[in-house]
């Protein structure tokens, strides 16, 4: 038996959709945070994982959990090998659901 992601659906600020202005985030958006979050992009296709996960904005600190954009963008065009190998055991993988067109790039997820 394998383990469960504790959150399958995308919220609805979440920083992935294009629709999404980074700035409308709730709780006091942080440019500066923000882009510190690049450290959880692994490069596309490498075996070399980073290690980290960007968290979701809803959860609070202590409480934290994925974010489904990330997550998404990680599995699919992101190509993150070392994180797909560690979900070849997750039991609700296939319910993850984003909402409507997501970003390719960290960098478009930042404000303009």
């Amino acid at each position: 038996m394998g383990w469960k992601l504790k959150r399958v659906r995308q919220c609805d600020k979440c920083p992935w959709k294009t629709s999404t202005n980074p700035h409308d985030i709730p709780d006091g958006y942080s440019e500066e945070l923000h882009r510190s979050l690049a450290g959880t992009i692994a490069e596309p296709g490498s075996l070399r994982g980073t290690g980290k996960a960007m968290a979701c904005h809803e959860h609070a600190k202590g409480d934290e959990v994925h974010c489904v954009g990330w997550l998404y963008n990680q599995m699919t065009v992101g190509n993150n090998i070392p994180l797909r190998m560690q979900l070849l055991s997750c039991e609700n993988l296939q319910h993850v659901r984003t909402d409507g067109p997501q970003h390719e790039r960290f960098d478009d997820t930042l404000p303009d």
